[in-house]
């Protein structure tokens, strides 16, 4: 609970969301997290100090930044069990923005890998044309085949991800003019628009945005407000934002106001 409720945190608690909220932004100052969390500035300090000790958190002027190596890029498998109940909620209403006889891109990721799951299991779907540059995605839509049609954009292999990147991520790319690309990504904001950890999938995602007409960015709340490295495209490149209901209604709605429709999914829906 923050400032807003009247009802501070335990340090414990306070800690671990001050801690998380490090991890999505990158720095955070003494002052947002006091205003934030309705403490005293000497408690938040204190707090730092202990995530220091902790090795979480290194000490800066005014506030606190991730340790080196805390912001390093994890592997599918690893991100894939995390916010696992959110990402099947925005797949399930990402699903429903496709039809039959449609032409869609599917970017790598564990959440588009959540919609891929999603619409095999859409028995009503036909003729579906699906473009792809993630190795873990086709697999799993090779179980609507032949309702769908599966294509791998091609290029070259990044285990990490199990992904397909430049060398030769392009050419087919610049080639298409799909209905809608399904976008993850590793950070959502008003001012920094969408962003990404590694550059080579970012440059992938710009070819794909230009490769749709429609960009559709799903991603869970741990998204939203952070950034990453690479940008991907400012925010009003984005027609849709599909997130949960645990992303900041303050960034929600200042993402709104720049034009894209924000759907919030909620876990109960089936």
């Amino acid at each position: 609970m923050t400032a807003e409720s009247g009802d501070p945190l335990p340090a414990e608690l306070r800690q671990r969301a001050e801690h998380e909220l490090l991890v999505r932004t990158g720095f955070v100052r003494v002052r947002d997290l006091s205003d934030r969390f309705g403490v005293s500035a000497v408690t938040i300090r204190h707090d730092l100090q202990q995530l220091e000790e902790r090795q979480l958190a290194k000490r800066v002027h005014g506030g606190a930044m991730p340790l080196a190596g805390s912001r390093i890029e994890r592997t599918f498998e690893e991100v894939m069990t995390e916010q696992a109940e959110q990402k099947s909620a925005i797949a399930r209403v990402a699903a429903g923005l496709v039809s039959s006889g449609e032409s869609i891109l599917l970017d790598v990721g564990t959440s588009t890998a959540a919609l891929a799951d999603e619409l095999v299991a859409r028995t009503d779907l036909t003729e579906l044309m699906v473009f792809t540059n993630g190795l873990k995605i086709a697999l799993g839509l090779e179980a609507a085949h032949p309702r769908f049609t599966i294509v791998v954009t091609g290029g070259t292999l990044r285990p990490k991800q199990h992904s397909l990147v430049e060398p030769l991520a392009a050419p087919m790319l610049d080639s298409l003019r799909v209905d809608t690309v399904f976008l993850g990504c590793n950070g959502v904001d008003p001012v920094a628009g969408v962003t990404n950890i590694n550059l080579p999938e970012a440059a992938v995602k710009r070819s794909m945005i230009g490769a749709a007409a429609r960009c559709v960015v799903v991603a869970d709340s741990s998204k939203i407000g952070s950034r990453a490295l690479a940008t991907v495209c400012p925010i009003d490149d984005v027609d849709v934002l599909i997130t949960d209901s645990g992303a900041s209604s303050t960034v929600l709605d200042a993402v709104r106001s720049q034009g894209v429709d924000v759907i919030v999914a909620d876990r109960t829906t089936t």
